[in-house]
């Protein structure tokens, strides 16, 4: 059989004013619309924001939605079995053990992101109170010095972590397990053989955790400066996103977000002033989370930790230092548990052998990660450490309060982190089957 291909050449020759030649000629089956990734909602209106929520469901692009969910669900299970769970004292007393778990949570958040697992947040915890407590009770050095040189202990552990992992190429899981071993059995050599020392109740640490900013202007000042500088960010970059041509959200749909950031403020610094007053932990770890926070999202710095995460090789040839990007975020984590445990002494008023133990090492990892940090690397944010923490803490404090045994805690505790990774996971995979990642 033969064709004439000279004629199927002419045929398109022969009509050019007809009907046909002048149609667009009809999209194959599997093409993909291009739309402009500028856009913050594809079309306009209630229907806009509905759609691009079931865009974004779709597409795995979840977010803080199933922690912040989480949260609800979990308040409202306490709530109805036990009346003093939304109580003021609970509430402000949870915000407040919160706050070392979470800190040293902040700092494994960077580690995740790059992806990669520091085990020794805890061990660090524990040396840096033992070494504070030695210099201010045992040698007399003034508070405030043997603070900072105790913060500084965890900084230098983190860059020789950072350095044995990026220049000698041992796997951080190594490097940082064998600091766990090493630095806990330093933090008993350097408590001696009494093994407990008191601090100073009345001192510069032990305030980290018992002093509240009694004034009730203290709690809704501080409810007011975040609610306004929310609405002063969002204005800001919607006027710099008009300025370059780029879509921006009305002035309606910033005020809305600000109004559902303020209830929840205005809210908690309601309870607050119930029960003692502002607490100054809280005060401490919300600066913190907000640094860090935009270190991460506006900072050069910040992007290429992201780019590691992403791919080590591209940030590479794109001209990034990998070494000094994975040394300074292991010296980071280093330093934020040296500070978190220097809120968990304050707690406690004492470094001993068991300062760093138990399941803080979990609980830190864990808040990182049912928070919404990857375990994958390339993704989090410092307030996932903030949002998994409270997770964290709320069941904790539940269970106290419903007389549950700890190790059924410990059941639940896993079985909402095996939830998260599994979230993160089922996200990861429905991104890049989306294309997105």
């Amino acid at each position: 059989m033969t064709t004439d291909l000279s004629k199927e050449a002419q045929e398109p020759q022969d009509s050019p004013g007809s009907a046909d030649s002048q149609e667009a000629p009809p999209a194959a089956p599997a093409a993909v619309t291009a739309v402009d990734p500028r856009l913050l909602v594809r079309e306009e209106g209630f229907a806009g924001y509905w759609g691009e929520f079931r865009r974004k469901l779709r597409s795995g692009e979840l977010g803080s939605l199933p922690v912040v969910v989480g949260l609800i669900v979990i308040g409202l299970v306490f709530q109805l079995n036990d009346s003093a769970f939304l109580g003021a004292e609970n509430l402000s007393n949870l915000f407040v053990t919160a706050a070392g778990t979470g800190l040293i949570a902040v700092g494994i958040v960077f580690v995740l992101i790059l992806g990669e697992i520091d085990l020794s947040v805890g061990s660090v915890s524990g040396l840096a109170s033992a070494v504070f407590a030695v210099l201010n009770i045992n040698h007399g050095m003034p508070e405030w010095l043997a603070l900072v040189l105790a913060i500084l202990s965890g900084a230098v552990v983190g860059v020789v972590h950072g350095f044995f992992f990026a220049r000698i190429g041992v796997p951080a899981f190594v490097v940082t397990l064998a600091g766990l071993l090493g630095w806990n059995g330093l933090m008993l050599q350097v408590l001696g053989s009494n093994g407990t020392i008191n601090l100073d109740d009345s001192g510069l640490v032990a305030g980290l955790t018992n002093h509240y900013f009694s004034d009730v202007a203290a709690a809704y000042g501080l409810a007011t400066l975040a609610v306004a500088a929310f609405f002063l960010t969002s204005w800001r970059d919607g006027r710099r996103r008009e300025a370059m041509g780029v879509p921006s959200r009305p002035l309606s749909e910033i005020v809305l977000r600000t109004v559902a950031l303020a209830v929840p403020a205005y809210v908690v610094a309601w309870l607050f002033n119930q029960y003692k007053g502002l607490p100054l932990a809280v005060v401490i770890f919300l600066g913190v989370v907000i640094a860090l926070d935009f270190v991460l999202r506006r900072t050069s710095y910040g992007r290429k930790v992201f780019a590691l995460g992403g791919s080590v090789e591209a940030a590479r040839r794109a001209g990034i230092n990998v070494s000094a990007i994975r040394i300074s975020v292991f010296a980071l984590s280093g330093t934020m548990a040296a500070l978190g445990g220097m809120f968990l002494a304050s707690q406690i008023n004492a470094a001993n052998q068991s300062s760093g133990a138990g399941s803080l090492l979990m609980n830190a990892i864990a808040a990182a990660v049912i928070g919404g940090t990857s375990l994958f690397g390339g993704r989090g944010s410092t307030w996932s450490a903030l949002l998994g923490v409270l997770v964290i803490q709320s069941i904790a404090s539940g269970m106290a309060l419903l007389g549950i045994a700890s190790a059924v805690q410990y059941m639940i505790t896993g079985a909402v982190l095996l939830a998260a990774v599994v979230i993160d996971s089922v996200s990861r995979r429905t991104q890049k089957t989306a294309g997105r990642a």
